[in-house]
């Protein structure tokens, strides 16, 4: 009995030894848990939601940063091999190189200044800028530098238009691949026939980046450097006009303007002292016929028709037309005075309109290119990295994603269709005609309301 009551009592001892024992870790498994939500870090966390949400990395604009940055380090080898794999092909980067060796030889009359394409016809920005490119590439001998500086100035460019979309948060990522790596086209343009537009757009986008972040007047001389490369930058004028009026009204605008004009005159001083009228018709001559083989937009024409002044005259009024009808219609409130605009913003009854400020800008530009007297191959870049700014802005709710992409596609095909059709420069005005009559039917700002409001003035982060 002895023996047995001894088992009994040292099985009893086991058993609530193990039991504690049992607890005591169960107590310490439950401490783990309670702490494991905190323990991992915030870049876990970040990689774990992005891991989640994979799927979404292309659609959801939230990603936008992070698909862009990809690309951009993407883009560096793509220009690296086309740079050494495809052929350079010289249009006017010798012409470019003629003319500013005979500014450099002393000659200031602009009518004088030639190269192998024919009469200098830029302004001084484009001389200035030249000039510099002409010395640092051995008179500009050395082609394969001048291709890196041309990548160099195209990443920058990526760079500028990357930051305009990633703060606006308008567009897919996925679609920044068409924007950059599919076009064949846009790297043609900036690192195997470098033409001056690329430099002109690199400006521009420069440009608008400081007005998105208040710098108006550094942003208007930047702005101004542009034009002063190639005139096609005054699309934007009309917007930009706008925008600084609705910013600022009339009194304050006019020192911004002034400026610019200031920029220009400046540049252009050399050439002006020496032969003033000779400078002006030259490089601001907005008269000047292009030549029929060449336009992409209007090949479905007869090449007299084409010529006609009549037509170029038709094609103005329309472009002032449209204008003025998405000025008073698209771009201020409904209900509001366009006279408002002239006021000063403190004694308006609404504050001005923050967040469409690129829209406006690139639907002034892009109206331009619509009514264009002719497009040239290298005018692509002018509007290309806006274009899926326009289309993903448009009002028209039936335009899915796919027809997005496919007219961004048939853009494309039709600037690399060479040379030009029928068919592809009617293609590339039903695209224009699409984007237009999507801006247009885009839902209206908020209606201004019927009682004052006190607001702040804007200041000008550059003053």
């Amino acid at each position: 009995m002895k023996t047995l009551r001894d088992d009994v009592q040292r099985r009893t001892t086991l058993s609530a030894s193990f039991r504690s024992v049992s607890i005591h870790a169960a107590k310490m498994a439950g401490g783990v848990r309670k702490k494991s939500p905190g323990s991992p870090s915030p870049l876990w966390g970040k990689l774990h939601t992005l891991w989640q949400d994979k799927h979404l990395v292309l659609f959801k604009t939230e990603y936008t940063l992070l698909v862009v940055s990809v690309l951009w380090f993407l883009e560096i080898g793509i220009n690296v091999w086309v740079i050494q794999k495809v052929a350079y092909t010289e249009i006017d980067w010798k012409a470019y190189m003629d003319e500013v060796e005979g500014v450099i030889n002393g000659t200031y009359d602009y009518t004088e200044l030639k190269g192998d394409t024919g009469p200098l016809v830029y302004p001084a920005g484009f001389v200035y800028i030249f000039t510099a490119l002409y010395y640092i590439t051995s008179r500009g001998v050395n082609i394969r530098l001048a291709q890196y500086l041309f990548a160099v100035f195209y990443l920058i460019t990526l760079l500028l238009v990357f930051r305009i979309y990633n703060r606006t948060k308008k567009v897919p990522p996925y679609v920044f691949f068409f924007v950059c790596c599919a076009s064949y086209r846009i790297h043609s343009i900036f690192v195997l026939r470098l033409f001056n537009d690329p430099v002109a757009m690199m400006l521009l986008f420069a440009a608008v980046n400081l007005f998105m972040d208040g710098y108006w007047t550094l942003g208007c001389g930047l702005y101004s450097l542009a034009v002063s490369v190639k005139m096609n930058v005054l699309l934007f004028a009309p917007g930009l006009l706008f925008l600084l009026l609705s910013e600022f009204g009339l009194i304050r605008t006019i020192p911004k303007l002034s400026l610019c004009a200031g920029i220009q005159l400046l540049m252009g001083l050399p050439f002006l002292l020496e032969n003033p009228m000779g400078y002006i018709s030259r490089a601001f001559d907005l008269g000047r016929q292009f030549m029929f083989k060449w336009t992409v937009n209007w090949r479905f024409l007869p090449e007299w028709f084409f010529l006609n002044r009549y037509f170029h005259l038709l094609l103005l009024a329309a472009h002032l037309l449209t204008l003025l009808l998405f000025a008073l219609r698209r771009w201020k409130r409904p209900g509001e005075s366009i006279f408002e605009l002239l006021k000063e913003p403190s004694k308006r009854k609404t504050p001005a309109q923050k967040n469409t400020m690129v829209l406006i800008l690139f639907t002034s530009n892009f109206i331009g290119m619509c009514f264009s007297r002719s497009l040239h191959y290298q005018f692509y870049v002018w509007y290309f990295h806006t274009l899926p700014y326009l289309l993903w802005s448009g009002g028209v709710k039936k335009l899915a994603h796919l027809l997005r992409v496919l007219i961004l596609g048939l853009v494309e095909l039709s600037w690399n269709t060479y040379p030009s059709t029928n068919s592809s420069s009617a293609a590339l005005h039903v695209c224009h005609l699409i984007i237009l009559l999507c801006l247009w039917l885009a839902p209206p700002l908020p209606s201004a309301p019927a009682e004052t409001q006190e607001h702040t003035t804007v200041k000008d982060k550059s003053q």
